[in-house]
Formats: C-alpha cells, sequence, structure tokens
C-alpha cells in the first residue's frame, strides 16, 4: 500500500525567518492520522533565511537526522562539536542521554533541509553528532547514508540507534532504482527535486510517500530527481 501525501496538504508554520512543512503532527500542528510512521516521527521541510537558525535548544533520546538541500548548516553543540554540512550532505546527531544544540544558516541564501527524527531502540546512549558526504552521482541506485541495520555496519553510513535507514539517489530521467522491504517494515519516500513513480504512484516534487506492505519498491524518476528514503521497523 501506497498512500500518496501531496505537498499541498502539509502542515505549515512560517515566521520572519523559517518557512517550514510538516509531513506528520510537529509543534502546534496535528494531524489525526500522521502521528508519526512506525519508528520515523518527524520529517520536517524546511526554509531558513540567511543569517538565521535555531537558537541552542535540548534534545533527548532521538536520532535527528538533517539532510541538506540547498545551503549550508552550521551545526554548535554542547559536547564542543562544531561543522557545516552543506547541500547534498548529511549530518545525524544522537541526542541520547541529552544534548543541547544550535543550527545556523551563516550563508547568504537560504537554506532548505529536511529534518527527520526517528526513535531509537536503546534509550540514553552517549550523545554524539556526526556528518558526511553524499556524492550525488546519476546511475549509481540508492546510496544508504545513515543506519542502524546489522548489514550497513561496514557500509560508511552514519550510525544509527535505531533500526532504521536512511537512503538517497540522484536520479537521472527514465533512470530506474529498486528496493526490497522486509515484511513489517515501512518506508517513507520524498524527492526534493523532480517527479517520480514508485510502483505505480507518481509523487510530485516534496510530496510524501507513505508505504506499508510493499515488498518490493520500483522507483522511476520521470525528470532529473532526487529521492530521499527512509525505511524503518513499523
Amino acid at each position: 500500500m501506497i498512500e500518496l501525501r501531496p505537498f499541498s496538504s502539509l502542515g505549515t508554520f512560517r515566521n520572519d525567518w523559517l518557512n517550514a512543512h510538516y509531513h506528520f503532527s510537529f509543534a502546534r500542528y496535528r494531524h489525526p492520522d500522521r502521528h508519526g510512521f512506525g519508528r520515523l516521527l518527524v520529517w520536517n521541510d524546511d526554509e531558513i533565511a540567511p543569517h538565521t537558525g535555531f537558537d541552542p535548544h535540548p534534545h533527548q533520546n532521538m536520532e535527528i537526522i538533517t539532510f541538506i538541500r540547498a545551503g549550508a548548516i552550521t551545526h554548535r553543540d554542547s559536547l564542543g562539536h562544531e561543522g557545516v554540512t552543506r547541500a547534498g550532505d548529511v549530518q545525524v546527531m544522537h541526542a541520547g542521554s541529552g544534548i543541547v544544540h544550535a543550527e545556523y544558516n551563516r550563508e547568504d541564501e537560504p537554506t532548505t533541509l529536511f529534518q527527520i527524527w526517528i526513535l531509537p531502540d536503546r534509550a540514553n546512549v552517549e550523545p554524539d553528532w556526526g556528518t558526511r558526504a553524499f556524492p550525488r552521482a546519476t546511475g549509481q541506485g540508492l546510496e544508504v547514508l545513515a543506519s542502524g541495520r546489522a548489514q550497513d555496519q561496514n557500509s560508511g553510513a552514519l550510525p544509527l540507534y535505531a533500526d532504521a535507514a536512511v537512503l538517497a539517489a540522484r536520479m537521472a530521467p527514465g533512470e530506474q532504482a529498486t528496493h526490497q522491504l522486509a515484511e513489517g517494515r515501512i518506508a517513507y519516500l520524498v524527492a526534493p527535486t523532480g517527479r517520480v513513480r514508485v510502483n505505480g504512484v507518481e509523487a510530485q516534487a516534496r510530496d510524501g510517500l507513505a508505504i506499508t506492505a510493499e515488498p518490493s519498491l520500483t522507483i522511476e524518476a520521470l525528470e532529473d530527481a532526487e529521492i530521499v528514503l527512509v525505511e524503518a521497523a513499523g
């Protein structure tokens, strides 16, 4: 089963520096049928104005993944980590037993990103942060960017304390990629750019596809497209 969630149906929030769209209930936005999806709790589509951002704030017991679509984000946290994650790259923060962090757009252009929250399998792990590049070449299929699955331990993916994985692909028009889903697992897929077709269901850029009980996914790019997919325990 694949449920299309059009971008126009997402929750919204806007102020003078943040333009946010929520795939799931978040902050003051509440949707009766969109309170997370398996271990996936949050998928926010954010645009952050230049020289603004999220001031220091705390998190605990959450895996927080940020996929940068355009621009860059400067991360700083209470553990002393500081770094810049740029367009196409991904960062993971293990909130674990507790961490305070800030995320700023220090650039002269807006930054757009996906922020994804996944419930961890273990509570109160040691908090940490890391970042890695996503090569963004077409014809390579889905690449695992972050994972807590056993089969991805030596893949070079950023680790997650959750039975979940974040995958991405850059696809040319007509290109196809496949992904297998074991029984009981779910997937949520968004194309930041481009139109795609997944098992016959067409989605526009920034639409969400909530996927259950589909053992095999065939993803086809109908134009130049980028794919971000989260697989997790249901």
